[in-house]
């Protein structure tokens, strides 16, 4: 690699592409990349609150409660009193969010079917190795690990591809 290129830009610009390939993808959904994971995370979360919410994903209660207030309009979460905090409110999954899980994660398994294809499968499996290291590096974790998985189980992988 020449000297004058940085990592991360590579790495941005790829994300990027990645990111608008699964956009396209969750398109009939009507739902973006960020959402489903938000979807993802109330699956293996459980219940949970805002702010346990926000802390997963590492972005601000406020981003958050933008992000979760458009998917309690769509129908996806519904925010309940908690039952161990009365003054509290935790949100999960409704019956329509749950039943989009299996067509959140079959676009994430195309989008992984791209990066093969674009790559191949042994550099793709290393990519996803450097990039849960750089990922596990920052302090990132997967969001609902340490609730309902242990580390030893924990893939960041949907369910289904475990």
């Amino acid at each position: 690699m020449a000297t004058n290129q940085l990592y991360m830009h590579f790495l941005l610009h790829a994300a990027d592409l990645v990111e608008e390939r699964l956009r396209r993808r969750l398109a009939d959904l009507g739902m973006p990349p960020r959402q489903a994971r938000v979807l993802d995370a109330l699956d293996r979360m459980g219940a949970a609150s805002q702010v346990d919410l926000a802390r997963a994903f590492d972005i601000t209660p406020a981003s958050m409660s933008t992000m979760t207030a458009r998917l309690i309009a769509a129908g996806f979460i519904a925010r309940e009193t908690d039952p161990e905090e009365a003054r509290s409110n935790v949100l999960q999954l409704t019956a329509h969010g749950r039943s989009l899980l299996s067509e959140i994660h079959a676009a994430w398994h195309d989008v992984d079917r791209i990066i093969e294809e674009t790559v191949g499968s042994e550099n793709a499996a290393a990519l996803a190795a450097l990039t849960r290291a750089l990922r596990d590096g920052l302090g990132g974790r997967t969001p609902g690990h340490g609730r309902n998985e242990t580390a030893a189980g924990e893939t960041g992988l949907p369910p289904r591809s475990r």
